[in-house]
């Protein structure tokens, strides 16, 4: 059951989908009407799950669950990927690549492969003050906080000189 991303509690469950490239206009449309159908088909072993989606940045893709109201199970968290892979087809992108790694470089937001990044930190072009995305957060509460945040204070820090 589809509700307003505002609507959810801190301590909603999230998922965050990194796209290889900035979506369109059209595609945040498309993606909007998509989610919105998807959450509100999303069950839990035939209960409902209470979600919502928001995006950010024309790049990032955040699905949220309301545990409290239903907690998400294998096979509901199941069902959001096969629904992130029907997007990632339908829009030729990718959505689920781990190795990509994005940080901001003034307003301009950067994805680069893992491996370049540790040679960007390397050669100091990422410094600890960089601001990264930390898309390993797992709430609400923490994706608004945690997920911008100097690379110092995230996981990305081990690759700093």
């Amino acid at each position: 059951m589809f509700t307003e991303y505002k609507n959810l509690p801190n301590n909603s469950r999230v998922w965050i989908y990194q796209a290889d490239r900035e979506f369109t206009e059209n595609e945040i449309n498309f993606i909007s009407e998509k989610a919105e159908d998807f959450i509100n088909q999303w069950t839990r072993h035939g209960d409902d799950l209470k979600g919502s989606f928001t995006i950010k940045y024309n790049q990032f893709l955040v699905l949220a669950v309301d545990e409290s109201f239903n907690n998400v199970s294998g096979c509901s968290i199941d069902s959001s990927v096969r629904f992130i892979k029907e997007l990632e087809n339908e829009l030729q992108l990718d959505l689920m690549d781990k190795m990509n790694v994005t940080f901001k470089d003034n307003d301009n937001i950067n994805l680069v492969k893992l491996f370049d990044f540790q040679k960007f930190a390397k050669e100091q072009k990422v410094t600890a003050e960089t601001i990264v995305f930390n898309n390993m957060v797992d709430t609400k509460e923490d994706f608004e906080s945690n997920w911008e945040i100097p690379a110092k204070d995230s996981w990305h820090k081990r690759f700093l000189v």
